[in-house]
């Protein structure tokens, strides 16, 4: 299984695993709400897992701007 690791303001891809004995419990997932699963974590036909989180760019950019929350792609 691959995990792909994308920014979810930017869409960069910020990095991939290529591990099939990884669990998700060893990447931390296990301690997610439901809901946060369901807008982090995403699976593809492929069996692909894709994992939304910030990039150091747009995270800088949103404490720098936080007004930028209120929009719905603020950094696109």
């Amino acid at each position: 299984m691959a995990i792909n690791y994308v920014c979810r303001h930017c869409r960069t891809v910020i990095g991939r695993i290529e591990a099939p004995q990884v669990t998700e419990a060893q990447l931390g997932f296990h301690s997610l709400t439901p809901e946060e699963r369901r807008d982090i974590i995403a699976y593809d036909s492929n069996g692909e897992m894709t994992v939304r989180v910030t990039c150091d760019y747009c995270r800088e950019a949103l404490e720098h701007n936080p007004e930028l929350m209120l929009l719905a792609s603020p950094l696109q």
